[in-house]
């Protein structure tokens, strides 16, 4: 049994634009155009799943996605800094800051840690492996990282080296208990395989 899964990063918006922690605002207008385009490019899937923050569920609607909420996808929780931007956060809390960055079971801003953010990724992609077919899921930057860190097995202090660029797609294949990565497709550009 071979399961296959498609993660897509949102389209852009003011939060993303100026590394701001996601405060739920919603796509700009280039975003929801970009992904309205991208719409036709998606490969057809079994199960279609969504982060629950709204850029993730209004760049679904725009590429035509009948989505399923999933909870367990939802981006890091950075607690009280919801909203600030990072420069705004390393101007008055620097060395809180510096260790949230560099500490991957740090949660000084009263959410979630990486590291708790990557063994929840973790559960669900063990799950997810054991149903056949296509999953395509639109999902907020960090999981893909965390999908990234636990592929690899790689180490959690790694997380904050991934790049994610709006609007991409991050491919797996998982059979006999190993998964197989392929990175950063843009939407809209044609695959180069299956």
């Amino acid at each position: 049994m071979t399961s296959r899964v498609t993660l897509i990063s949102p389209a852009m918006n003011r939060s993303l634009r100026e590394a701001r922690f996601d405060d739920g605002c919603p796509l700009d207008a280039s975003g929801t155009a970009r992904a309205r385009s991208a719409a036709h490019t998606l490969q057809v899937a079994d199960r279609v799943l969504v982060s629950p923050s709204l850029r993730c569920g209004e760049t679904a609607s725009a590429l035509g996605l009948d989505a399923t909420r999933a909870p367990e996808l939802a981006g890091l929780d950075v607690g009280r800094w919801r909203g600030r931007t990072l420069d705004e956060v390393g101007a008055a809390e620097p060395d809180v800051l510096a260790r949230w960055l560099t500490d991957p079971g740090a949660a000084p801003h009263g959410g979630e840690s990486v590291r708790a953010l990557c063994a929840r990724v973790a559960d669900w992609l063990e799950a997810l492996r054991e149903n056949d077919g296509r999953t395509l899921a639109v999902v907020e930057p960090e999981i893909v990282r965390a999908v990234v860190i636990r592929v690899f097995d790689a180490p959690e202090a790694a997380f904050w080296r991934l790049d994610v660029p709006p609007l991409t797609a991050t491919e797996l294949s998982g059979r006999a208990g190993r998964w197989n990565l392929r990175l950063g497709q843009a939407l809209g550009q044609p695959a180069t395989g299956d």
